[in-house]
C-alpha cells in the first residue's frame, strides 16, 4: 500500500500512543492529532483494509507487522532530524516542526547520510 504522508502521521501516533499505553482507541488517536471523529475513522478504515492495522471488538488498534515498520522509521527520523536540527542550533520547538514535515518526504539515502554526519557528532 502506498501511504501519503497523513497515513504515516496516523500510523507514527499509534506507535507513540502504544508505547504509553496497552490499548490504542480511535477516540485517543483524533486528540492528540486534534483530528476529528470523521476523520480518524475514515483514515483507520483505510489504514485497515491497507494491512497495517488491525482493530478488535473491543475496538484497540493495533499495528500490524507492516504497519510498525512504516511507522517505526517514521518515528526514527523525527526524533533523529529533531536532534539534527538542534545540534544545528535551531530552537526544539522549530525542530520538532520542520523535522515533522521532512521526514514524509526525505529518501533513504539523504536520511542516512544525515545519521551519519549526527551520530559521529
Amino acid at each position: 500500500m502506498r501511504l501519503q504522508e497523513s497515513g504515516e502521521m496516523y500510523l507514527e501516533t499509534i506507535y507513540i500512543l502504544t508505547e504509553h499505553k496497552p490499548t490504542v482507541r480511535a477516540v485517543e488517536v483524533g486528540e492528540y492529532m486534534g483530528y476529528s471523529k470523521p476523520s480518524v475513522s475514515r483514515a483507520m478504515g483505510l489504514l485497515r483494509r491497507g494491512g497495517l492495522i488491525t482493530v478488535g471488538e473491543d475496538g484497540g488498534i493495533a499495528l500490524t507487522e507492516e504497519g510498525r515498520q512504516v511507522a517505526a522509521k517514521m518515528y526514527d527520523r523525527h526524533n533523529l532530524l529533531t536532534r539534527c536540527f538542534m545540534l544545528l542550533g535551531v530552537d526544539e520547538e522549530t525542530a520538532v516542526e520542520d523535522a515533522c514535515k521532512i521526514e514524509h518526504h526525505i529518501s533513504d539515502a539523504s536520511f542516512e547520510a544525515i545519521r551519519r554526519f549526527v551520530e559521529n557528532s
